[in-house]
């Protein structure tokens, strides 16, 4: 005799989140309480299939809890995809932590969640809906913005290479892209890099790559940066590949003053050669 929900709507709550068990998937929403990680209260809600885990697990906690945990199938998530298995234990949506005493329950809840998981292995394609758009954050050496159809780099003059002061600012159409290169901002040199479909091998330092931008200290943190690779992510598995030239969105004024004078500073200081400061300076004035 097959297991069934009890009734679908069955919620089983936990710290930080709550498990919401539907016909065909599971509804988690989680709290926005100070104590809950930041990267959950981004996150909101997310509805994961069935389809998308191939596997359910009860182990003990910390502290008198236990830890109810689906596990995605390789592929299914693009917020997991992105984080490659760098977030922390703390942070992973797919954990329910409980109190010790509702084990039972949750036990419970495995079995009739187990008994409806029919897929296994890497998923063809992502399942689990990507983080909306549009998005942007703050990297250390500049500002990260994705409207859903291409990523842009503006690049910060306190912060920015020379390399990427003479590249300019970057436009990244998706239909350009293979995939997104996120590595942890708590980790050393951190930074998301995107990753071109003429497979041209990139700078081995993100911060002398265009196609990259650096975390640091309070920069591109893990709730603002992950779900910005996870949507760039989803957009570019469903993209098609486009030509690689676009014309460059016009100019503040200000702006292109304020570079040409950062320019002028590299130059002076033998960062920047003449041939270099002129034709970037003729860049910039062309895009007024």
């Amino acid at each position: 005799m097959p297991h069934t929900m009890s009734r679908m709507g069955d919620v089983l709550a936990g710290f930080h989140a709550a498990w919401e068990f539907e016909s065909d998937s599971v509804l988690i929403r989680y709290e926005r309480g100070m104590r809950t990680p930041k990267l959950f209260q981004a996150l909101g809600e997310r509805r994961v299939p069935f389809e998308a885990i191939e596997g359910v697990t009860l182990t003990p906690g910390r502290r008198g809890t236990v830890v109810l945990r689906a596990e995605p199938r390789p592929g299914a998530d693009p917020l997991m995809e992105a984080a490659a298995g760098q977030l922390k234990e703390s942070c992973d949506p797919y954990r329910l932590v409980l109190p010790a005493e509702r084990e039972t329950l949750a036990e419970y809840y495995a079995d009739e969640l187990r008994a409806r998981l029919t897929e296994s292995g890497p998923a063809e394609r992502h399942l689990v809906a990507a983080p909306g758009t549009p998005r942007q954050f703050k990297a250390y050496d500049g500002k990260a913005s994705f409207d859903g159809t291409s990523v842009s780099f503006r690049w910060f003059w306190t912060g920015a290479s020379s390399a990427k002061w003479k590249a300019g600012d970057q436009r990244f159409p998706v239909g350009e892209l293979s995939g997104v290169e996120w590595r942890s901002p708590e980790v050393f040199e951190g930074h998301l890099r995107l990753l071109h479909r003429d497979a041209a091998a990139p700078p081995a330092q993100p911060d002398q790559d265009p196609a990259a931008v650096v975390f640091g200290l309070g920069y591109g943190p893990v709730h603002e940066s992950l779900p910005f690779a996870a949507a760039v992510l989803a957009a570019v598995r469903t993209s098609e590949p486009v030509p690689a030239v676009v014309a460059a969105p016009r100019r503040d004024p200000a702006d292109i003053a304020d570079r040409i004078r950062h320019l002028g500073e590299l130059h002076q200081a033998g960062l920047v050669t003449d041939e270099e400061f002129s034709v970037k300076k003729a860049e910039l004035l062309a895009e007024l």
